[in-house]
């Protein structure tokens, strides 16, 4: 019997070769390595290092286009290694506040026009030619008299000059053949046919697969233990108890040679509970937030427009639930296959917690299913560094969807009070904004209210005022998602500034162009939004722009009524990345944005009830269904600026504009989000 991975496998078209290197493997002499990120080999092989993991934002194919446009070869002829753990040879790996593209667009441009420039130098070299007359194109290096000369048949003698003696100059914009233009994802075929290794892939025929018992209620920890029955299920070779702390959240481990069996075993525990907080209930929490708003500040005149926000916790849910593989080597040393965002830290973080040396521990970090912020963290992996010790066998500690959504490291909850001096045309022309929220327990530094303003407060328009925060204890896990505080921050201040408008009788684009400098990056975005969402009869539109990551975007968004409920019929957004290197990875970004706004505005939320978290699954967790997708249009609008964050960027805006546009077709106010439902 096959199974539907081997169909894919066996059916599937040629595979991109993606490869792990092993540390201490020294290249070929014949080799040229003018760096840790690009290789090329005497048989003409062209071998990339990606130095951060891709969690489907697409950091692969980015860097391969930078790489082929500086080799000046097709992307298609670049092999694809990814970098283990270790940022002592590769710098920072961390993928999160929508850094990466930023952070590598000019390493490993550089990385990549060093070796084409040591090509050349060699070629003109053994033609005894200057270096002027030669030219790197297509995988070889041409000159009118002396005809060509491979990369591979020049690699050997590239490696023998000293980088340092060889002047490095980079392809022109206006001479770029593959960068910014639109290019089909390297993996992409790897991952329609079934090729591509994710994280829940990386079990091998030794290994063992657990599952975790996981807290009844919130901070509950184990009491006592009766696995005699879980014990007995077929296929069960072992119970580990889990700690809280460091991390974990606690519980108990059922080990199994499957993962029928691992949950079969644990429907078989019987544990008692103790401690934590059995009562604790998410509709209190949002209220003692609302009470705890900073009061605003005297006002320079009448308050015309005083209106409190109230959001809700939120679930990561990325299609790929939570799992990491661990074992152990014979000489002690410590491999770790896992969808992370951070495998150079996690590495370091590891050895520090098992107290090895880090030369012994090898983080590979596979493809992962979606992260948006929970795969910074690393419970998950403790989880199963402890299951492999105690098993002495190497073991896949594998999430269910239910342990996914219950046991999140959640967006913290937010109360925010905004008021407005409007002048007498509707405009405001002071406000204040109150902050009440939890910090990131995930990240203790977050337990600061300037690191949350600085995080959140992107206000754009040219409206005075000064916003404040006040933190308070968070009663559960929490920790960074899509887009952190600027997500809440810029819902409140955006929903408050169209019900201002509305209230003013403005057009929400005029009103907003009114508010924004003449020659802004905002209002740029914001016109071409605009030029490009006409208006059907029977939608209402909901506006708003957000600037952050060194990127500007504007989000319009209709919404009509269907059977009596409201839908979001189209999104159209237009974009400012500055240098746009991959056009259809950055529609791809601000698709998604909107469609987790579309989600979360109108359902998703997580609350608790009796100190247990409510929803499951996307049974109970109301992600949006294809049958709510709106039609999406995302235009690129160059500005020529360096390359600009985007993978959070579009959450924010998507948001306030499509609750908004519930507001003006319903005519009632947002208050908070969902707008179906009471947040909490």
């Amino acid at each position: 019997m096959i199974s539907r991975r081997g169909f894919l496998i066996s059916t599937g078209a040629a595979a991109l070769l993606v490869t792990v290197p092993i540390p201490g493997l020294a290249a070929a002499d014949a080799d040229l390595v003018p760096n840790v990120f690009v290789r090329v080999t005497a048989d003409g092989r062209i071998v990339v290092t990606v130095p951060r993991p891709d969690t489907g934002q697409g950091v692969r194919t980015v860097v391969v286009l930078l790489a082929a446009e500086e080799l000046s070869v097709s992307p298609e002829g670049i092999e694809v290694e990814q970098a283990p753990g270790d940022t002592a040879k590769y710098g920072s790996q961390l993928v999160a506040n929508s850094f990466s593209v930023r952070q590598l667009f000019e390493p490993m441009r550089k990385a990549a026009a060093t070796a084409r420039c040591l090509l050349t130098a060699a070629a003109a070299g053994r033609w005894q030619v200057p270096v002027q007359e030669c030219q790197a194109r297509d995988g070889f290096v041409h000159h009118p008299a002396h005809g060509s000369l491979s990369y591979g048949e020049l690699a050997a003698d590239a490696a023998a000059l000293d980088p340092a003696t060889v002047p490095v100059a980079l392809i022109p914009q206006d001479q770029w053949r593959f960068l910014g233009k639109e290019a089909t994802r390297v993996d992409a075929a790897d991952i329609a046919t079934g090729r591509a290794r994710f994280g829940i892939d990386a079990r091998g025929p030794d290994a063992l697969v657990a599952v975790v018992l996981r807290p009844e209620w919130l901070g509950a920890t184990v009491s006592a233990v009766d696995d005699a029955a879980a014990r007995a299920v077929p296929g069960v070779v072992g119970v580990v108890r889990l700690e809280a702390g460091r991390g974990i959240e606690g519980g108990v481990a059922v080990v199994a040679e499957s993962t029928a069996a691992a949950i079969a075993g644990r429907a078989a525990l019987q544990v008692t509970w103790t401690g934590g907080t059995p009562g604790v209930d998410s509709r209190q929490w949002i209220s003692e937030l609302a009470a705890a708003v900073p009061a605003p500040p005297a006002a320079p005149g009448p308050v015309g427009l005083d209106r409190t926000y109230r959001l809700p916790m939120l679930a990561h849910a990325p299609m790929e639930p939570l799992n990491a593989t661990a074992g152990f080597t014979a000489s002690g040393g410590l491999v770790v296959e896992v969808p992370t965002q951070d495998p150079g830290g996690l590495r370091g973080l590891l050895a520090q917690l098992t107290g090895l040396d880090p030369a012994v521990v090898t983080v590979v970090p596979t493809l992962a299913g979606g992260a948006f912020g929970r795969r910074f963290e690393v419970d998950f992996v403790l989880e199963a560094v402890h299951c492999a010790r105690a098993l002495g066998k190497p073991v896949q500690v594998l999430w269910t969807r239910d342990d996914d959504t219950r046991h999140d490291s959640y967006r913290p909850m937010s109360a925010h009070r905004l008021t407005a001096v409007l002048a007498r045309d509707g405009i405001p022309r002071w406000r204040s904004h109150g902050v009440a929220t939890w910090p990131l327990t995930s990240v203790p530094a977050f337990n600061n209210p300037a690191l949350v303003l600085a995080s959140g407060d992107h206000f754009p328009y040219r409206v005075p005022g000064t916003p404040a925060v006040v933190l308070r204890p968070a009663p559960l896990r929490t920790g960074f998602w899509r887009s952190v505080y600027a997500g809440q921050f810029v819902f409140a201040e955006e929903c408050f500034l169209s019900e201002a408008g509305h209230r003013g009788g403005w057009d929400q684009v005029e009103l907003r162009r009114r508010l924004l400098p003449v020659d802004s990056r905002l209002r740029r975005v914001l016109d071409v939004a605009a030029q490009r969402a006409p208006r059907p009869e029977g939608v209402a539109r909901g506006v708003a722009c957000h600037l952050d990551y060194e990127s500007a975007i504007a989000v319009l968004a209709d919404v009509r009524l269907r059977d009596g409920t409201p839908v979001v019929s189209r999104v159209t957004a237009a974009v400012d990345v500055g240098t746009a290197l991959h056009p259809s990875g950055v529609r791809a970004q601000v698709e998604g944005g909107v469609l987790d706004a579309v989600s979360t505005v109108l359902g998703a939320q997580i609350t608790v009830r009796d100190g247990r978290v409510v929803q499951s699954s996307f049974a109970d967790y109301a992600w949006a269904r294809i049958d709510r997708a709106p039609e999406i249009d995302v235009t690129i609008v160059p500005s020529g600026l360096p390359p600009g964050g985007l993978g959070e960027l579009a959450y924010p805006p998507a948001s306030a504009a499509i609750a908004s546009a519930v507001a003006a077709l319903t005519g009632s106010p947002v208050t908070g989000m969902p707008v179906t439902a009471e947040t909490g």
